[in-house]
């Protein structure tokens, strides 16, 4: 088990290597923070880069950590992402993958990635989802 802050990342051996975590769990008295889909928008509400998945993922991940932090909580203390991209090209899916795995860097949290059919915006593909959890404060 790797220690980050409230959040324990582990890794079994009797699974294949991934590029993420296996599991993940917290330790002491801890809040957790929902985030909701992190959507590609822009500050108007437009969403950016119609087309370009790594564009709209890297969009995302600065709007998951605005949100983020709103909620007291960083990147270090994701416990779990998942990132829908609206594809059928798996080519599309480790683009989008790539930015998120880039971003959490060694944090590599246990995350779900799927190709879906649609999202909730015209134009967008990408969204990331993610449950956080940070110490409680004394």
């Amino acid at each position: 088990m790797e220690s980050l802050g409230a959040v324990r990342l582990i890794r079994t051996t009797t699974l294949a290597e991934a590029s993420y975590s296996h599991a993940a769990t917290t330790e002491g008295p801890t809040r957790p923070v929902f985030v909701a889909g992190a959507c590609p928008l822009d500050d108007e509400g437009d969403v950016v880069a119609p087309g370009d998945v790594t564009i709209q993922a890297a969009r995302c991940l600065t709007n998951l950590e605005d949100a983020l932090r709103t909620g007291g909580a960083g990147l270090r203390d994701v416990i779990y992402t998942r990132v829908l991209v609206a594809t059928a090209d798996r080519a599309d899916l480790v683009a989008a993958w790539e930015v998120v795995a880039s971003t959490f860097a060694d944090h590599d949290v246990p995350s779900t990635l799927h190709g879906v059919t649609v999202l909730g915006y015209p134009d967008q593909l990408v969204e990331i989802e993610a449950v956080a959890f940070v110490p409680l404060e004394s």
